[in-house]
């Protein structure tokens, strides 16, 4: 039986802290639906005390903010950026159209088709998030999007010079500073000035993720990415330090970023809580991160392997570190996880900035049904039929008039039955 030594806040207190934030945003995209650019431009300056009349960077604003790039920041940017894309290109290169004849005369198929226009969002608000650019522009354009427009929000005061590097090295067509509710509303619903996507993909805090969900259905989403989690599922093999630091770097996202210790060691687990406080009392994003792991921490030690595989697909948490003697053991077993890393010598953060993997994974059990954002997701798998022959037509045409009869539809059993008479010379009651 799992045994908790520290939870979080209440399932009741969170859902009370959900349904502050779906007011909000719904009151919010009302208005971004009813009145455009004004609606989104009040947002801004209330939300992000951001102002101005087009809030799309020029081909000279972008061309200053590389300009004020360090030449390592860049290179490291560009080398990122093509480990993604080397891995989504596999990714695509695996994706493949398909044509087969299945009976004599009768050709189905399929095509991959990239969706033609994407709205990325960028968060940027705390921390200048360039990792999150890579992962969803790289992405889109190995997919063969046509048109991606991008949006940050605003970092001390302007362009956070570093996110709009990303953006245009990874080929956004149109970069445009402006945060939260009002950027995937604005980019969702179109405005004036903004010409509406077709899909909306990217992490984000509550309220984006939120925003997301309402606009789900009038645009496509990739997945509900809200605040980071991570779950670290540890043995004796293993140290308190290495599992805290684990923790604590995913907890500093946000303040209400999950972070869970699974263990089947008990002393592991005193040990890493322990190591937990005194890395706060050293580590800069304490604040935060101090905030997160009180509120929504949890040390959770069970007596097997078997039960700790049970326990971590009931989380289906966005991000899986294994530090155990086996890890690949949790591999072939898991089956609810965003992501896993493997092993000590790997961890969220390779994922987060630079390995190559995507970043926008599921949170909030979303793993239970769905990915996280790879090169697929801005793909339409569309498929197509072609009968060649007479003989053919009149095969298919009669079991399907027969099948159009016992559910009662006559006019689908009549869409069979003209073509069984006219190519199959048959009077078919």
């Amino acid at each position: 039986m799992p045994r908790y030594l520290k939870t979080g806040i209440s399932d009741a207190e969170a859902a009370e802290a959900d349904e502050k934030v779906r007011r909000v945003v719904e009151d919010a995209l009302n208005d971004i639906a009813k009145r455009g650019d004004a609606a989104v431009r009040e947002m801004s300056l209330k939300f992000d005390r951001w102002e101005r009349e087009d809030f799309r960077l020029s081909e000279a604003e972008i061309e200053a903010c590389l300009d004020r790039l360090p030449e390592q920041d860049r290179e490291d940017i560009l080398f990122a950026q093509e480990q993604i894309r080397n891995f989504a290109q596999a990714q695509r290169d695996a994706l493949q159209d398909v044509e087969v004849e299945t009976l004599p005369g009768v050709v189905l198929g399929h095509r991959n088709i990239p969706v033609n226009a994407v709205g990325c969002y960028v968060p940027g608000g705390k921390y200048p998030m360039v990792a999150s650019a890579h992962m969803s522009v790289v992405t889109a354009k190995v997919a063969g999007v046509e048109r991606i427009a991008t949006c940050a929000p605003p970092f001390e005061g302007g362009p956070a010079p570093a996110i709009v590097a990303a953006q245009h090295l990874a080929g956004a067509d149109e970069i445009y500073v402006l945060g939260g509710i009002q950027a995937v509303g604005a980019m969702a619903l179109g405005t004036g000035s903004i010409e509406q996507v077709d899909m909306l993909v990217g992490p984000g805090n509550a309220f984006v993720a939120e925003a997301k969900r309402q606009l789900f259905g009038r645009v496509g989403i990739d997945l509900l990415a809200g605040p980071t989690e991570t779950l670290v599922i540890a043995d004796e093999t293993v140290d308190g330090e290495l599992c805290a630091a684990d923790l604590l770097g995913q907890a500093e996202h946000g303040p209400t970023s999950p972070a869970t210790l699974l263990t089947n060691s008990e002393t592991l687990a005193r040990q890493t809580m322990a190591e937990v406080e005194r890395q706060l009392t050293i580590l800069p994003t304490a604040e935060i991160a101090g905030q997160a792991w009180r509120d929504y921490g949890q040390v959770i030690v069970c007596d097997t392997l078997d039960e700790m595989v049970a326990v971590a697909d009931e989380i289906a948490a966005e991000h899986v570190q294994v530090m155990t003697e086996d890890a690949d053991w949790f591999l072939e077993r898991m089956t609810n996880y965003g992501a896993l890393f493997l092993g000590p010598r790997t961890n969220v953060s390779y994922g987060d900035k630079v390995i190559g993997t995507n970043h926008t994974l599921p949170t909030r059990r979303a793993a239970r049904y769905t990915g996280g954002l790879w090169v697929g997701k801005f793909l339409k798998t569309c498929t197509y039929q072609r009968v060649l022959t007479d003989e053919a037509s009149t095969i298919v045409g009669e079991y399907c008039s027969r099948l159009c009869a016992l559910e009662g539809f006559a006019g689908h059993k009549e869409q069979a039955d003209i073509r069984v008479r006219r190519y199959g010379g048959i009077n078919i009651a």
